[in-house]
């Protein structure tokens, strides 16, 4: 009867995953069900977990290895992340040399005990993070196989990400706690080493029983299966809650479509529920104090507005609950949850739950491959997270929601630490470097995209994209094909420079003459990234004209834009030619500026040189 619903759940797991969604032209994707069932001792912080995994291997290929990703392996001595934090020129504060530090029952630890494919032992190795299994029957393509676990863990000193008694209490922050299978794409098999960045995952069915000590209040990713029995402001309106007569409880839930599974546990959780017009439930849970009580209270006002914004502008949010958790280190992304510390400024609080929550569009739903295209989700996320705040803290936003974004990433041009945005995530040179490249230069994709081919495109692009791309790990060349499509201009040539290159971009107002009473204006483009160009002429009566320069490569022209001067002059500029000049139908003696992009969206790092003020330059001449 046990092996008879195994292969039931194979069965629903196949007709589920044969889904289109999963099979579109050639960008096939894995698909994978899990059930698993897991008991929690706290007393001695120690897990045991048993899985059952349908793994559908909807690729071309035969498959004659697998890999699980045994995340916890990292909190040890001398491991890899250990290693790398205590070499690095700038790690991050909150790992440093902790790891090293650990004692035997504050390191973490996921060892698998007895794995099986079809009920056939399966020989395996693991290799600190990762576990290699030869497969001695391979797995064909379009076929789907069983692997069956025991698997043991200890949960580590909270040091990042994970963990339990982090800085704030909290008892448990369980993520990447149980072997995951690794991803296999078109670029074949993704079993990187976990050195404390980025995850990639495939999409599945999770079915996950966690038995645990009773006093304690779940949360996290998935709809809870059985509220009635657990409570805590899970139940059904009027439900009659039964305490249980054993220590512990089990909670049961399912998450679908959705590439991990997070839960955090404590005692003295608070759970607020909030329920939108929509049908979207929101989960806050959070220990109650002096330093939480107000602001998360306030939170409940927010996370729903940020939902609901990020829906209309980013594509639809197609979970039915979101849950935010006091927890982790700072702040996490998960599919429908995020862990985040709670001791916070009302700003701060909403900041982080805004920046993690935009990521359950990125990360969770387009899912990139993180590790070779972080900037497509942690920079997305900032620029999505910017204009949430923007808009949830005032309804008419006003300012420059991206600035920050454009101050980082000159810092990090000039810190001369700069590294190409195609750098895989684990390989970058200084923390610094990584972060102001995926989150700040990543960030600066999509508004230089609105600089070329106008906000208007960019925003009806990046709906076209969540359209096209859900669920399916698109990558920097789909990204740029959504937005040629939307706009009718080409845009290979900025990929390559924005995310191959560190090449910069540099313009600027070289000379204005006077000629035949007409004046002759020469631009001059000093950095090695060429980019279209807006030149605004303000004029002696307080009129204002542009002069608008797209490049020959572009193919096209953005459409004119709200809130811009008329454009009088379209000049396209080759790419080769360091200068262009301008011919302007007026006399020189009318003018009174020229500006290369007020509107402040190009990234120029040298924005001296953008603006010539011709009444200060004749002052300065007379003098």
């Amino acid at each position: 009867m046990k092996q008879a619903s195994r292969w039931i759940f194979v069965c629903c797991a196949v007709s589920f995953f044969s889904d289109a969604i999963f099979a579109q032209d050639h960008r096939w994707q894995q698909a994978v069900s899990y059930k698993m069932e897991v008991e929690m001792d706290v007393e001695t912080n120690r897990y045991q977990g048993k899985q059952v995994i349908a793994y559908t291997n909807n690729s071309p290929d035969t498959l004659y290895k697998a890999f699980f990703h045994l995340y916890y392996n990292a909190f040890q001595p001398n491991s890899m992340m250990d290693m790398r934090s205590r070499t690095i020129a700038d790690p991050d504060r909150r790992v440093g040399g902790r790891i090293s530090q650990l004692q035997p029952d504050e390191i973490g630890y996921l060892q698998v005990r007895k794995l099986t494919m079809n009920g056939l032992e399966v020989p395996y190795e693991e290799v600190e993070t990762i576990l290699e299994a030869n497969l001695s029957d391979p797995i064909l393509p379009h076929s789907t196989v069983l692997f069956e676990t025991e698997f043991e863990g200890q949960v580590p000193l909270q040091v990042r990400r994970a963990g339990r008694d982090n800085e704030e209490g909290i008892r448990y922050s369980m993520s990447q706690w149980y072997p995951k299978l690794a991803n296999y794409d078109y670029q074949g098999w993704h079993a990187n080493p976990y050195v404390g960045r980025e995850f990639y995952g495939i999409w599945g069915d999770f079915d996950v029983k966690i038995t645990i000590d009773k006093s304690y209040i779940l949360g996290g990713t998935g709809y809870l299966q059985n509220p009635n029995e657990i409570g805590h402001g899970y139940e059904d309106e009027g439900a009659e809650v039964k305490t249980p007569e054993s220590n512990t409880l089990t909670w049961h839930f399912h998450a679908p479509r959705v590439h991990d599974f997070m839960w955090a546990a404590d005692p003295n959780y608070t759970h607020d529920r909030i329920e939108m017009d929509n049908g979207i439930t929101v989960h806050h849970l959070y220990v109650k104090n002096s330093k939480t009580e107000s602001n998360w209270e306030k939170l409940k006002e927010y996370t729903p507005k940020a939902i609901k914004y990020l829906s209309e502008n980013f594509g639809t949010y197609p979970y039915r609950q979101f849950s935010v958790i006091q927890g982790g280190d700072g702040g996490m992304e998960y599919p429908m949850s995020t862990l985040i510390t709670g001791h916070r400024t009302l700003g701060s609080l909403v900041g982080v739950m805004v920046h993690e929550l935009a990521h359950s569009w990125f990360h969770g739903v387009l899912a990139t491959n993180e590790s070779l295209y972080p900037w497509m989700d942690e920079g997305f996320t900032v620029f999505a997270s910017n204009l949430t705040m923007a808009h949830i803290f005032s309804e008419e936003p006003s300012g420059f929601p991206q600035r920050g974004a454009y101050v980082s990433y000159e810092r990090l041009v000039k810190s001369g630490l700069e590294e190409p945005l195609a750098t895989h995530a684990d390989h970058f040179h200084t923390n610094a470097a990584y972060g102001a490249a995926a989150y700040s230069k990543g960030a600066l994709f999509l508004s230089q995209l609105g600089y070329i081919i106008g906000e208007e495109n960019r925003d009806k692009g990046m709906l076209r994209y969540w359209d096209t791309w859900q669920f399916r790990h698109p990558n920097a060349n789909n990204i740029t094909r959504i937005m040629e499509k939307t706009s009718g201009i080409e845009l290979d040539w900025f990929k390559e420079y924005w995310v191959y290159t560190t090449k910069t971009i540099d313009y600027a107002v070289k000379a204005v003459e006077e000629q035949d009473d007409k004046t002759k204006i020469t631009l001059e483009r000093i950095g090695l990234m060429p980019m279209p160009i807006d030149l605004v002429i303000t004029y002696k009566d307080g009129s204002q004209e542009t002069v608008y320069m797209p490049l020959h490569m572009m193919r096209g022209s953005k459409p004119e834009e709200e809130g811009m001067p008329k454009r009088v002059k379209t000049q396209r500029w080759p790419w080769t030619h360091p200068t262009a000049e301008i011919i302007l139908e007026r006399p020189k003696a009318d003018i009174s500026s020229l500006e290369i992009d007020p509107s402040l969206r190009l990234a120029d790092i040298n924005r001296d040189n953008n603006l010539m003020d011709l009444e200060t330059v004749e002052e300065q001449s007379n003098n």
